[in-house]
């Protein structure tokens, strides 16, 4: 009888830690807090490695004091818009956090303090690496074990409305071209004198 309780208590256990597990690392399972918003225009284009992005974060100031007590961390991210996800599993979007591949560039993370109340800013200059494709602006609150617990975006939950475009480096970059070109003019003129002068040595042996 005693050995069939702990087989009953063992599970009810397990149980409640599956519950605990599922309700956490979710998209779904998160509150939207934070009020975020991105210097882009909707349709706006941008340029990898040359423009800059200004975001803004703070917590949505309808919401209760207290709303905010846990959090001790945003980051905040670059993420693809749907029509950039379309046929590219290596950016789909999961609920799980742990395997979402929405938002694969980060921009920014920076300690949360509940008693500041004012807007957070920050400036960033658009890595070289971030491909072409239509994006949107995502934060994310972390508790201290580091897990999600809210989030803010500068789109809505269709992620739709706002997006903007990057567009990548090219591989070849202007200076490369201009070094190309004088270096070409460079062959071409050493050619020229090298005829020159075997020419002269020729008239002179003569």
């Amino acid at each position: 009888m005693a050995s069939r309780l702990v087989v009953v208590a063992s599970l009810l256990v397990l149980c409640c830690l599956a519950g605990i597990c599922y309700g956490k690392g979710h998209f779904s399972s998160l509150k939207k807090t934070l009020d975020v918003t991105a210097s882009p225009k909707k349709g706006q284009v941008l340029k990898a490695g040359i423009d800059k992005i200004t975001v803004t974060w703070g917590l949505n100031k309808t919401l209760p004091a207290g709303t905010d007590s846990a959090y001790q961390t945003v980051k905040v991210k670059l993420c693809y818009a749907p029509i950039s996800q379309k046929d590219r599993a290596w950016r789909k979007t999961e609920d799980d956090l742990s395997r979402d591949k929405t938002c694969q560039h980060k921009i920014v993370a920076k300690p949360y303090d509940a008693s500041n109340k004012t807007v957070n800013h920050f400036e960033w200059v658009i890595e070289r690496d971030v491909p072409t494709a239509t994006y949107f602006v995502r934060a994310y609150a972390f508790d201290s074990n580091d897990a999600e617990v809210a989030y803010g975006q500068t789109t809505d939950a269709k992620k739709t409305t706002t997006l903007f475009e990057i567009q990548a480096i090219s591989g070849r970059h202007a200076s490369l071209d201009i070094c190309s070109i004088c270096f070409s003019v460079f062959s071409v003129m050493s050619l020229f004198v090298f005829f020159y002068i075997e020419k002269r040595k020729g008239k002179v042996s003569k």
